[in-house]
């Protein structure tokens, strides 16, 4: 029996995307790990974080939450995964895990000054990506699917920038041997995006956008997905 990965759900779906299931079921489906190789621990509902110990690595979800709102359960989260990183436990967080770790580990985290990114967007690899163990020969440009309004502003003291793009600098980071963040969501499809901006529609309207077009735009992201299964692999190793 393998040892499993926990996930930390930091929050669900927008209401019309649930029946396709929780955001751990979509990470799990896309990282390749069976029922049995994840526990699901939702923070966001108050569930207890367990000890460290018996886990392959652990995942942090996305949440429409903000991390800027301090909520009891993110700021407990944000210190068990400050402790859980100086212990070398593998970990990678998603959105706003992303965000959450970078927290955690003294970055900054607010609003981005340009405002939303939604849809499919191309991620910019840095030259020391290519050294990295997630990273390492993808394109230097690929696609992937994003969707959020905060970002890391200043990524933690001694942490790697590894992609960026236009609209947001730390697209993605690593924090010593073992810790990543991702603003990117490597377990989305193209449903789960066209999904996600038609949930949005009326708010993009208000900001001058138009939904159908994104939603037209919107198309794979095979490389943001083998970034999740190389996570999954490095850590079991």
């Amino acid at each position: 029996m393998t040892t499993p990965f926990l996930i930390l759900e930091t929050g669900q779906p927008t209401p019309s995307m649930r029946r396709h299931g929780s955001f751990a079921h979509w990470i799990r489906v896309a990282a390749g790990l069976g029922r049995d190789d994840a526990v699901v621990v939702d923070v966001q509902r108050g569930d207890a974080l367990p000890g460290r110990d018996g886990f392959a690595g652990v995942i942090v979800t996305g949440s429409a939450a903000m991390v800027t709102e301090r909520h009891d359960w993110s700021e407990r989260s944000a210190g068990w995964l400050r402790e859980a990183a100086h212990a070398g436990l593998p970990m990678l967080g998603i959105c706003y895990g992303h965000q959450l770790i970078a927290h955690a580990l003294g970055g900054t985290v607010d609003d981005n000054p340009n405002g939303r990114e939604m849809g499919t967007v191309h991620i910019d690899l840095h030259p020391q990506a290519q050294d990295d163990p997630l990273f390492a020969g993808l394109p230097a440009r690929f696609a992937a699917q994003a969707t959020h309004l905060q970002s890391v502003l200043q990524p933690p003291p001694g942490a790697t920038v590894l992609a960026r793009n236009d609209h947001d600098a730390c697209h993605a980071f690593r924090w010593g041997d073992a810790a990543w963040g991702l603003q990117f969501h490597p377990e989305f499809s193209a449903g789960h995006m066209r999904g996600y901006i038609h949930a949005r529609a009326d708010a993009l309207a208000r900001e001058g956008r138009c939904g159908r077009r994104l939603a037209r735009e919107v198309g794979a992201a095979p490389h943001a997905r083998e970034v999740l299964r190389r996570f999954v692999r490095r850590a079991r190793r």
